[in-house]
């Protein structure tokens, strides 16, 4: 009831203004989104009940006998103490039992609010949700080439993501604005994502102080009280793998957990550099970062909402480069999908994942055993699900909407198999019979639309139409689908008093700091 009635308060106040403000609200071009997946089909559970025990006992063993590090913070070390932990310097020796137990308060779900309540989502059960690539300095284009990301480059991003159909989440870093002074990019970044879209977004995670310049940003979007009582930020808090929790990261998680927004919690796995080379191994090591991370985050305050992270690739042993979409990964998110599971927790993990230079067959098929990797490990939060290439360096506009057109094959198959008295088409089986075809049967008139999934960007033309039409690529398409849906963006609609609050509120913390670009 509390929460209803929160929602319906967001609803007067995003109504505000007047009536100028509410006919504008109306008038408002309405871009179609698809609902977060409530997956239908069954996880793939890799791992037999004598391999997880292995795996959970194990892990145990390394929080305490090996313990992990959390680097410059006197803080957590004396919260770890206060919870009964062995802290030796700065390595936490946690007793067996003990982060599992504290972990216990982490809610099994949760919602992500939006400032526009229809674009809510829900984290965790049989839920999938969906947002873009996370992190790359560079950009690259069909024009342009590779280059340096500009704060324009991230406003285009943030628009594509509103437009896409498939994309629940706008994201958080989409790319780094190098054109802005590092210590105040971020408030950029918000602004974008709270202004030209009103999907759910992330916040900053590389500085505990501009976490709370994000925290103060939602209070001034959806109100003081709904931020201190509900979800309106999911934010990539990385463990500094293997078995390191930074200084940075861990303010980062402080300030969140204490202003309840969720976190991930989520290791970075390079098999073979930063975890073992077997997924045994891998998964161990896994599970004891995640339980001492989360176990953390509710010592910060319990019922903070998190999510159970694995981000995991494997090394070429002859480069030394991070490879993707390859069986190891699989079989380590699949298993850790299953460790999430058995600890109530929502899990992250599978992207658009490819080591290609460009959008290639490489691309093509690494992202695509990464994406299905995702569906059949039962991730929740699927971040990178779109934009991403060379490894994470560069953030990809015709990849951006090539995934993005690709994730509605994941909504069509987790929608599983109907098997109601249309699906059986006795009707049509009886109509045609034999010899006959199905084209004009009633059943097909009556289902065509939604029978199949439409790519809006692949091309299934007859050759001779394909070539006549200038024998275009799949990045030359997605370039026209980028044209396209930015020639057809309009901003959605914010409140302009809430508008000129957050221009007020960035506007006063970039004058209070000198600019820093290191």
């Amino acid at each position: 009831m509390v929460e209803d009635t929160a929602v319906e308060g967001r609803k007067r106040r995003a109504r505000g203004g007047g009536g100028a403000a509410r006919r504008a609200e109306r008038t408002t071009h309405r871009i179609e989104g698809a609902p977060p997946i409530v997956r239908k089909t069954p996880t793939l559970d890799i791992l037999d009940e004598a391999t997880i025990e292995i795996i959970e006992r194990n892990a145990e063993t390394v929080l305490e006998e090996i313990g992990v590090v959390f680097a410059e913070n006197p803080g957590a070390l004396e919260l770890w103490r206060q919870a009964g932990a062995d802290v030796r310097g700065e390595r936490v020796h946690i007793p067996r039992g003990l982060a599992r137990k504290l972990c216990e308060t982490a809610p099994s779900s949760f919602t992500h609010h939006a400032r526009n309540p229809e674009r809510s989502v829900e984290i965790g059960g049989n839920n999938l949700v969906f947002a873009p690539v996370y992190g790359p300095p560079f950009v690259r284009d069909l024009d342009g080439g590779r280059r340096y990301a500009t704060i324009e480059d991230f406003q285009t991003f943030v628009k594509l993501g509103y437009m896409s159909k498939w994309l629940h989440l706008s994201g958080g870093t989409l790319c780094e604005p190098t054109d802005i002074p590092v210590n105040k990019r971020h408030l950029d970044m918000l602004m974008a994502h709270m202004t030209l879209s009103d999907k759910p977004f992330m916040g900053s995670v590389t500085d505990k102080e501009w976490a709370a310049d994000c925290v103060e940003m939602c209070k001034i979007l959806f109100g003081a009280d709904f931020v201190d009582q509900n979800t309106v930020m999911t934010s990539l808090v990385n463990i500094n793998s293997p078995l390191t929790f930074d200084s940075v990261m861990m303010g980062t998680l402080e300030t969140y957990a204490a202003a309840n927004q969720a976190c991930i919690i989520s290791p970075f796995i390079v098999g073979g550099a930063m975890a073992p080379v077997t997924v045994v191994g891998t998964l161990t090591q896994v599970l004891a970062e995640v339980m001492a991370g989360v176990a953390y985050s509710q010592l910060v305050r319990p019922g903070a909402p998190v999510i159970f992270g694995a981000f995991v690739t494997s090394i070429d042993m002859n480069s030394g480069a991070p490879t993707f979409g390859t069986p190891e990964a699989s079989q380590i998110t699949m298993g850790a999908g299953q460790l999430a599971r058995r600890m109530g927790l929502p899990f992250r993990s599978a992207g658009g994942f490819t080591g290609s230079k460009v959008v290639d067959a490489q691309a093509g098929y690494e992202s695509a055993n990464s994406l299905q990797m995702g569906m059949n490990a039962g991730v929740n939060f699927m971040l990178h699900a779109c934009g991403w290439l060379e490894g994470g360096l560069v953030a990809s506009f015709e990849k951006f909407v090539t995934d993005a057109d690709q994730l509605g094959t994941l909504h069509k198959f987790a929608a599983g198999v109907n098997a109601d008295e249309n699906g059986q088409a006795m009707d049509a089986i009886r109509e045609v019979g034999p010899g006959g075809h199905y084209l004009g049967c009633a059943h097909t008139h009556a289902n065509f639309k939604e029978a199949f999934w439409r790519t809006e960007v692949l091309d299934y033309k007859p050759f001779e139409t394909w070539d006549e039409e200038g024998a275009r690529t799949t990045v030359v398409l997605a370039a026209e689908r980028v044209r396209k849906m930015l020639g057809q963006y309009e901003t959605p609609y914010i409140d302009p008093a809430v508008h000129e609050a957050l221009q007020s509120y960035v506007a006063r913390r970039k004058d209070e700091m000198p600019d820093a670009y290191g």
